[in-house]
């Protein structure tokens, strides 16, 4: 499996996301990177055949009729052909962002119950990323408090240039949580039963307590592993997978390239694959 292979869709969103469907979606691409780790690649299949031809069969050299035959550039012309400025879709923007961007607007006019409404929509999201770093609910939720208070103090200079809101604050709430460290290593220090905690409950696949109890055993033991990943490759792990943030979103909060989190994130999964036991399943 390349980099290029796994799925990169968008997030789940704020008001969609929850911690297991995550965690569900997680032990998928770990288990698929373990099968494609564990078997000849493409490319190495590829190659031993070419190699095996090549013993058997010595190459003839073919003939060239370029001269023969007249050029044609029409394939080259439609590919380079550019439509023109009126026949460009417009870019249209998700109805949620269009929302968001009101109250955005209304919260800098001074309108405290749009921020209000801005803080219920991403309380969640901000509490979140910040209980996986740090030790107690209490600090969490005063680390989440001072991020709405900054927010508010700096709404001002929020400008949309297809900038995310939820990205801009967990910003803010990132930079906290480094301060609250004394630095810019980010661990899950609490205990993977908190963070399963975290989340609503929910039974298993089929409904059962068994079936629920496996899931939260299996989950327990993928959050034992990220916490072995490099600071780096478990930041964005965190973010894509617990927070349910898109490469896009997860990019502005790291400040990376959309390429380069989606590299990270196929590091970040072959590691994990294998620091998980054998015969892990999700």
């Amino acid at each position: 499996m390349s980099a290029s292979s796994i799925p990169y869709g968008p997030g789940f969103g704020p008001e969609r996301f929850s911690i297991s469907d995550g965690l569900r979606s997680l032990r998928s691409l770990v288990t698929e990177m373990d099968t494609a780790d564990r078997s000849p690649s493409l490319a190495e299949r590829a190659g031993q055949a070419i190699r095996g031809a090549a013993t058997r069969t010595r190459p003839r050299p073919r003939p060239s009729h370029a001269a023969e035959r007249p050029a044609d550039n029409t394939a080259t012309q439609r590919i380079e052909r550019v439509p023109a400025p009126d026949e460009q879709p417009p870019e249209q923007v998700p109805e949620s962002a269009t929302e968001v961007w009101r109250l955005v607007q209304r919260a800098q006019a001074g309108d405290t119950e749009a921020f209000g409404q801005i803080y219920d929509r991403y309380c969640d999201t901000v509490f979140r990323f910040i209980y996986f770093r740090v030790s107690t609910r209490q600090t969490a939720e005063d680390l989440t408090s001072e991020t709405f208070l900054r927010a508010l103090r700096r709404i001002g200079s929020f400008t949309w240039q297809g900038r995310d809101l939820g990205a801009w604050l967990v910003t803010i709430a990132r930079n906290l949580v480094a301060d609250h460290f004394k630095s810019g290593r980010y661990r899950l220090e609490v205990s993977t039963a908190e963070v399963l905690d975290a989340d609503s409950p929910e039974r298993g696949p089929e409904g059962s307590p068994e079936s629920a109890v496996v899931d939260k055993l299996t989950n327990q033991t993928l959050l034992e592993a990220v916490k072995r990943l490099n600071p780096e490759q478990q930041e964005c792990i965190v973010l894509r997978f617990l927070q349910g943030f898109s490469v896009a979103e997860t990019a502005q909060t790291m400040g990376k390239n959309e390429g380069a989190i989606k590299a990270l994130q196929y590091r970040a999964v072959r590691s994990l694959a294998r620091l998980l036991p054998e015969g892990f399943t999700p």
